[in-house]
């Protein structure tokens, strides 16, 4: 696992051309408006405190939903409905999501809408806004019974090693994910069509086929409907990779940036990065499983009387499983944000020599600081960031730059 510092504080070696990275860090961080720099800064210092609320407030649902015998009577009025288990668990999916979404439907609003609005992140009408949040329940009560269904499974036939075919059932459904996502999920949100314009099109293709993705078309998304953020990604595996990219990337950034943008997405898909945290989180997950196997039981025990949880197998179990997961993860926020940090790191790098726009990977950096804290202090982003902060990816680009360059020089080529 490679830890990303930030660079610009690092004291490197002069470099080998009239470009000082540091200098020129430090002006395109200048560029910045005070006043557009104290924004991005109170909205992702305010995500700080927005995810403990978010954990704490979770907690105390679960724990009311044990503690008050809610989550029994919804496994008891489950059993009612059918004798067949796996309709049982899917029953009581339906019951506890819709319960946990309405309870927990106050501190949605303010986080996704009142706050976007509150800094101009969101175009989206409360009606608008909310037709997605129905989307999302929806797709939610599907997959998630479908999910639990079959770890439900798992917990019956083995319930002493399912921690470990636990983790691998997770791991199977996300690489499932992965595949369905982009051709029959992203679709509900928003229109994708084909990117026409060849002078943006083209070499983003040349530059996918260049690196062994073999891409025939190039897709743009009508991102702007919800959001001013820019965006692009290389999605899906097993046959339906699809290069996209937001239409507020083309709108707001110049060519440069936009192939900076794609060639840095490029770079996840080639380096197998999709992969690489599937089985960074399997292992995480199959942690996690297995302190829940150790806990779960020696909690259910102490509060039988109050939970009526009979065992691991127990639908009524759900809201304590999801507890000792979350918590967790929850306190392995800087080792869960290191290990993707490290990815966006690589495909930073290897978006900068496949693109060769560093100035327009700077640009991207800028735009993607209107909602993350340019210049965040080595534990902030260590704790907090799951992408290099701005700082760090301007001047790994500065640094790129003046390293090329010397290397093309007349003085580099002798």
């Amino acid at each position: 696992m490679v830890l990303i510092a930030p660079f610009a504080r690092a004291q490197n070696p002069a470099p080998s051309s009239s470009l000082d990275p540091r200098v020129a860090t430090e002006q395109y961080l200048a560029s910045v408006p005070a006043e557009a720099r104290a924004r991005s800064d109170a909205y992702f210092e305010g995500g700080y405190w927005l995810q403990l609320w978010n954990f704490l407030f979770g907690s105390g649902v679960l724990l009311a939903l044990l503690h008050t015998g809610w989550s029994r009577r919804m496994r008891e009025a489950a059993g009612r409905l059918t004798r067949y288990r796996p309709l049982q668990v899917a029953a009581y999916w339906i019951m506890f999501f819709a319960a946990t979404t309405v309870i927990a439907f106050p501190l949605t609003v303010y986080a996704d809408f009142v706050r976007e609005h509150q800094y101009g992140l969101s175009t989206q009408t409360f009606g608008a806004w909310f037709g997605d949040q129905l989307k999302g329940l929806a797709i939610g009560l599907v997959v998630g019974a479908l999910a639990l269904m079959g770890l439900y499974r798992v917990l019956r036939a083995a319930p002493r090693t399912w921690w470990v075919w636990g983790a691998a059932f997770l791991m199977l459904l996300q690489v499932a994910g992965n595949v369905l996502y982009p051709v029959f999920i992203a679709p509900i949100f928003n229109t994708y069509t084909r990117l026409e314009d060849p002078a943006l099109r083209d070499p983003i293709l040349r530059m996918a086929r260049a690196n062994g993705l073999n891409a025939t078309d190039v897709w743009q998304v009508d991102a702007s409907r919800q959001t001013t953020r820019i965006s692009a990604n290389v999605s899906g595996v097993l046959g339906t990779e699809r290069i996209t990219l937001n239409d507020n990337l083309l709108k707001r950034c110049s060519p440069a940036c936009v192939q900076a943008v794609m060639a840095h997405e490029i770079g996840h898909y080639v380096m197998n990065h999709v992969f690489d945290l599937l089985l960074a989180f399997g292992v995480l997950v199959t942690f996690g499983f297995a302190l829940a196997g150790w806990a779960f039981e020696r909690l259910r025990l102490r509060y039988q009387s109050h939970w009526g949880v009979t065992g691991i197998a127990d639908p009524a179990g759900l809201p304590l499983l999801v507890l000792i997961l979350s918590t967790f993860m929850f306190v392995l926020t800087p080792v869960r944000n290191t290990i993707i940090r490290s990815n966006e790191y690589e495909a930073d790098v290897f978006g900068l020599n496949a693109a060769r726009q560093p100035d327009g990977f700077a640009e991207a950096a800028l735009k993607l600081g209107e909602y993350r804290k340019l210049d965040p202090s080595p534990w902030e982003e260590w704790i907090f960031y799951d992408h290099p902060g701005g700082r760090t990816r301007i001047y790994t680009a500065m640094r790129w730059k003046a390293e090329t360059s010397a290397a093309t020089s007349p003085q580099g080529e002798r």
